[in-house]
């Protein structure tokens, strides 16, 4: 999709246009408006490295998460820690922010469709959204706790809070 076509259009065309567009594609879409986006980036300054837990057949399996710049790269914990900073990615989660001055940030996420399906690949962004987006200072403690204190960090708190998560 060409941005500069969606120049000259309204807020909720470009966000129109950007979900109906990535329907059809093999990756997940969406569009924060530039608070949420600030406190992603704000959060994430803070702690640039985390793990997510996703469901499997046999209990969890966990994706380690970087940020880069506008961009967010995804990994199995078992692959870094093989491989490290060669290890393949599973997602790529990148923001687009040449609409900031309308309010809205687009945000596309590639996925590995032989590591995660859609569902896991959505699981994944819906966590780091309340972990680095919503100021939860439950999520807030275990992300320092990771950063600063890791020998501290215990996998089982983020596997608690995925399974507490209350749909809203």
């Amino acid at each position: 999709l060409k941005l500069e076509l969606l120049e000259d259009k309204t807020i909720e065309e470009i966000k129109y246009i950007w979900l109906e567009y990535h329907k059809s594609k093999d990756c997940i879409s969406a569009i924060l408006d530039t608070k949420q986006y600030d406190e992603l980036m704000k959060t994430a300054r803070e702690h640039p490295i985390f793990i997510f837990p996703i469901p499997r057949n046999q209990g969890y399996e966990f994706i380690m998460q970087q940020f880069a710049g506008n961009t967010i790269h995804f990994t199995t914990l078992l692959c870094y820690q093989v491989h490290k900073e060669n290890a393949p990615e599973c997602l790529n989660v990148t923001h687009y922010t040449e609409f900031r001055d309308k309010g809205i940030i687009l945000m596309r996420g590639e996925y590995d469709p032989k590591v995660l399906s859609p569902q896991e690949a959505q699981c994944l962004i819906n966590q780091l959204q309340l972990y680095y987006c919503k100021n939860d200072p439950s999520k807030l403690a275990l992300l320092e706790t990771f950063t600063k204190t890791p020998d501290k960090f215990k996998h089982m708190d983020i596997i608690r809070e995925l399974e507490n998560i209350k749909i809203e």
